[in-house]
């Protein structure tokens, strides 16, 4: 492989980028907060994140390595159908945009656990907030400073090791200033990703073009669909060998919405963005982060399928190999990135970097609200002051983030395992959308119908997944969602109070009806997605 590692002209870019970050958020910090603390301040950045703050914040903390290195690896393997998990996250913030945000905002919901506190009871939000923190800490921010060391390592050839302690270090930093400074840095994160990600994607298009002496992007782009016909579907037909991991219409009308809407309406670290903005501002926000979700494909999944298409013509046989001998998919960016010249390596590394640490800061923000708000603040020290609430909120990012330092490099012995485990962790998904959904939006749902439903999600999974193995994933997740809605309509209906719940929220139709401007915009993008999965059918 070629041009392995970084040059010096690369760490001048990287570090600059390093620097210039930091000392944006240092600004930020300085310029914007309050004479008084505020926990919510400090949480949520009350009033102060302008839309694009929030679309582009959204965007950073979702996307990550395992975009970069996992996502062009399934185009290089799949090929653009894989883009359906982010083309179709755009159309699912609509949605969360247009009727699950003003939920939130209308009832001044600033967790996910005091959401399910205010509509059920404390039993249910105590066992959703020990459970995603849980999550967020052991698995999601370890993940993270394990994958991003990973690829930083396979790279820029970075120490392992320094990897991740680099990693972790710098998004306390960002993280510390509270979601103001996670916002605003954030925009520059995202314009340091996209930029970065799009001079991999032209090298790749280039080296298409040269390789079949075809000069220019628009001929490199028709030579990748003459080259990876087959990479070029959206909807995946059953006797494709990976229909198992996307399952034809599924992806569009099926349990893709269940994933989507759960990971976007009713995750902490992404809906935390919007919850400290007035409702236009924050439906502004999530409009521009569907927009920025068109984008993300461009960036990873056609480098990938770039990659797919050299391969096949007898560039890359042996930097494709593992160990084993065997084609490693996974390997398409790293192999691309190290074509890049110097100074533009040095730029992609910095938006890898920049996804990485976008995440961490938001996954670490996420855990210090959880704990703070509805741990802390709920069963330790209910009177603590605002000033406390904050401090504890900062000791927790720094103990959050040491925990995740310690145990990421132990999952690099166990990765099969560690993959093992984010299928199951995924396992919650359909009763927490259940119980969030119903909550919302029939007023009669009980405590004991969602603590159930709570309960029985992951049990039902993993049984879902023994005796349906050759049912795909996304379909196992539909059912056991239609089988959970069964059992909150069920005990609901049997218990004749619940037609007097006084549990139901502060919900006025007037709010579902967004303005014409967004309303527009969000015909626009449909429209866009239609035509994608028209042409790529």
């Amino acid at each position: 492989m070629s041009n392995t590692g970084l040059q010096t002209l690369d760490y001048i870019v990287f570090f600059t980028y390093l620097v210039g970050v930091s000392a944006y958020g240092y600004w930020i910090y300085n310029k914007k907060k309050s004479k008084e603390v505020s926990s919510t301040d400090y949480f949520l950045a009350e009033g102060s994140l302008t839309f694009w703050a929030i679309g582009a914040s959204i965007i950073a903390s979702n996307i990550s390595a395992e975009h970069f290195i996992g996502m062009s690896g399934s185009g290089f393997a799949i090929g653009l159908a894989i883009s359906s998990y982010e083309w179709m996250a755009a159309a699912s913030l609509i949605v969360v945009a247009v009727f699950i945000l003003p939920v939130y905002l209308k009832n001044k919901i600033y967790t996910m656990p005091q959401f399910l506190r205010q509509r059920y009871n404390p039993t249910v939000a105590t066992i959703m907030a020990v459970f995603w923190l849980l999550l967020y800490v052991f698995v999601n921010l370890t993940s993270i400073l394990y994958l991003g060391a990973l690829a930083l390592e396979v790279t820029a050839g970075l120490d392992f090791t320094y990897g991740i302690i680099g990693l972790g270090i710098f998004a306390v930093i960002i993280t510390i200033g509270g979601m103001k400074v996670i916002g605003y840095t954030d925009v520059v994160q995202v314009i340091v990703l996209i930029l970065g990600g799009l001079a991999t994607t032209y090298l790749a298009l280039d080296l298409v073009s040269q390789h079949f002496n075809r000069p220019g992007i628009f001929n490199a782009l028709a030579l990748l669909k003459e080259q990876g016909d087959s990479h070029f579907h959206m909807i995946l037909p059953k006797e494709n060998p990976f229909y198992k991991d996307l399952p034809g219409l599924s992806v569009i009308i099926g349990a893709m919405w269940i994933n989507n809407l759960a990971y976007f309406g009713c995750n902490q670290y992404i809906i935390q963005r919007s919850l400290g903005a007035d409702l236009s501002t924050a439906r502004k926000g999530i409009l521009f982060a569907a927009v920025l979700k068109l984008l993300i494909p461009i960036i990873v999944v056609i480098p990938g399928i770039a990659a797919y298409v050299l391969h096949q013509n007898g560039m890359f046989q042996q930097e494709m190999l593992d160990p084993a001998g065997a084609v490693k998919p996974d390997h398409a960016y790293p192999v691309l990135l190290n074509l890049l010249p110097s100074g533009l390596k040095g730029m992609a590394f910095a938006a890898l970097t920049a996804a990485i640490v976008a995440s961490l800061a938001g996954k670490a923000n996420s855990i210090s609200t959880i704990f703070t708000l509805d741990i802390y603040k709920q069963y330790i020290n209910p009177q603590a002051s605002e000033v406390k609430l904050v401090k504890i909120g900062r000791i927790t990012i720094w103990v959050a983030m040491a925990i995740g330092v310690i145990i990421a490099p132990q999952l690099r012995v166990l990765e099969q395992a560690y993959q093992f485990i984010q299928e199951y962790s995924s396992f919650i998904t359909p009763g927490v959308f259940a119980i969030f959904i119903f909550g919302m939006f029939w007023k009669r749902t009980t405590s004991a119908a969602a603590l159930t439903a709570a309960l029985l999600t992951i049990p039902l999974s993993t049984a879902g997944k023994f005796l349906w193995p050759d049912i795909p994933f996304l379909d196992r997740m539909g059912i056991i969602f239609l089988v959970l809605s069964a059992v909150i309509i069920i005990m609901t209906l049997a218990d004749p109070k619940s037609k007097s719940n006084p549990k139901g929220l502060d919900i006025d139709s007037s709010m579902f009806s967004p303005g014409r401007g967004f309303v527009v915009a969000s015909i626009v993008l449909c429209g866009v997605l239609a035509a994608l999965y028209t042409v790529f059918w």
